[in-house]
């Protein structure tokens, strides 16, 4: 490649690294391939504390699916790649967000607006029925149910009774009985009357 051209270079950037190819500034390098990359006059952001990162200082760590990763100091880098987890950390930016640190001169608190509850009527019941039923006392509920419970156990009871009367009068002889092998055609057997 040309060594006038370095955007050829920045292109291939991403799948000429290795897994384990830190950069540093300036210019970034790399042992294995030497690939230089220019620094861009850009306040970057800490990947592990959120801190940020002038031009011409900290360290760029690119992974084998080609993620960038920046870091302030050898610190954070290490902790990176330890695997340990920021928010459990608590100098860095991510773990003081979440527990509201130094954030009380910034942001007022908002004000929260208070639902006002409003009684609606009910299908099949309105407003001055439910305010009824709610200043009933306990007595009256319990007989008013007890009546209802009867109602629907006599109205059960006449129910039964009728489907009774139409079974004794459905269940006389219509006719002679038939097996279901006789109704579909097999063999009748003739009965002899003893005599």
């Amino acid at each position: 490649m040309d060594e006038a051209q370095p955007h050829r270079r920045l292109k291939h950037l991403k799948t000429a690294l290795p897994r384990w190819c830190v950069l540093t500034h300036p210019p970034f390098f790399c042992l294995t391939n030497n690939i230089s990359v220019r620094i861009l006059k850009k306040v970057e952001i800490d990947s592990f504390s959120g801190y940020k990162i002038y031009p011409s200082r900290g360290r760029l760590f690119v992974r084998s699916d080609s993620k960038v990763f920046r870091f302030a100091n050898s610190k954070n880098e290490s902790l990176f790649l330890q695997r340990k987890n920021p928010r459990k950390i608590a100098w860095t930016q991510v773990f003081r967000r979440m527990h509201k640190k130094g954030l009380t001169e910034e942001t007022a608190k908002k004000r929260t607006r208070r639902t006002v509850k409003h009684q609606r009527g009910i299908v099949g019941a309105d407003l001055a029925a439910i305010a009824a039923r709610r200043n009933q006392s306990a007595l009256d509920r319990t007989k008013v149910r007890q009546a209802a419970i009867a109602k629907a156990k006599e109205e059960r009871k006449e129910k039964e009774a009728k489907k009774e009367k139409t079974k004794v009068r459905s269940s006389a002889p219509s006719g002679p009985k038939v097996s279901k092998q006789q109704m579909k055609g097999g063999k009748r057997q003739i009965q002899r009357a003893s005599v």
